[in-house]
């Protein structure tokens, strides 16, 4: 938090090098978002797979409070977002409102992409519905309704063909942080650059012809995503070898909720 996060919330909105330069953040695409994400990328390949990944079926244990867990996160989102107005104006209800126009194309645009066997992905839908709210977390203060649903459709899609890239090579990240969060956020804060709209926010995007605003948001999101990644990366190798970040085998066998916890179910 302190050597990763702290830095990247300075440099958006602590007068930092990207305030400076006028790159846009409303709510933290490049400040939560890249930085978690790609924080988890680094994670996981410092720890490495859990044992029997790629051999043993790991389905996911819970679906409905999987469901019921990302209904609590979408409604959080909603003060998360138009929050960041810091008054209760026009800005807020334009934010809360295109929050909730990415939030339902991610959830559709996942849900007809993972559609198998005749049937919605219950668990595709509310990951797009996620990736809808990444996406349009730095945008929200300056996008129009229109501008919110392509960036939930394209942020969506951009979501599940990484998701679906990092199965087939079978790189354990089991919670999907960087594809959901980390590709969500740059995707979002590159396409906040394209479709931001003066009438909202007081910036014009690449839509409107500031290419140099889209090019900026790409220099934003390229070295949040470089410096959050290369500084995870250093400090979990350092971690790892002082100390050590995985526990036993047998410890991982029987459960962390077992081992390094003492929960375990009672009848």
């Amino acid at each position: 938090m302190t050597i990763v996060y702290a830095p990247l919330a300075h440099w958006a909105w602590g007068g930092g090098w990207a305030g400076q330069l006028g790159a846009l953040d409303f709510a933290g695409g490049t400040v939560v978002h890249i930085s978690s994400g790609f924080a988890a990328l680094a994670l996981a390949l410092v720890i490495g797979k859990r044992l029997g990944y790629g051999s043993q079926t790991m389905s996911p244990h819970n679906i409905p409070l999987t469901l019921l867990g990302g209904v609590f996160l979408i409604v959080g989102w909603f003060g998360f977002n138009a929050g960041s107005a810091l008054a209760a104006n026009g800005l807020a209800a334009s934010a809360f409102l295109v929050t909730a126009v990415a939030c339902a194309a991610g959830a559709l645009t996942w849900m007809s992409l993972s559609w198998k066997g005749g049937k919605p992905n219950s668990l595709g839908f509310i990951s797009g519905a996620i990736a809808g709210l990444v996406g349009i977390t730095p945008a929200a203060g300056f996008v129009n309704v229109l501008g919110a649903l392509a960036i939930g459709i394209v942020t969506a899609v951009v979501c599940y063909i990484v998701l679906t890239w990092r199965i087939k090579k079978g790189l354990d990240e089991s919670l999907d942080a960087w594809a959901i969060h980390g590709m969500g956020g740059f995707a979002g804060a590159i396409l906040t650059g394209v479709f931001a709209v003066a009438a909202v926010g007081g910036i014009g995007g690449l839509i409107e012809g500031n290419v140099a605003q889209f090019g900026i948001q790409i220099l934003d999101a390229c070295v949040a995503v470089a410096y959050s990644f290369a500084v995870t990366f250093a400090l979990a190798w350092i971690i790892n070898k002082v100390m050590g970040l995985r526990v036993t085998d047998d410890e991982e066998y029987v459960g962390l909720d077992i081992a390094q916890h003492g929960e375990q179910l009672t009848n």
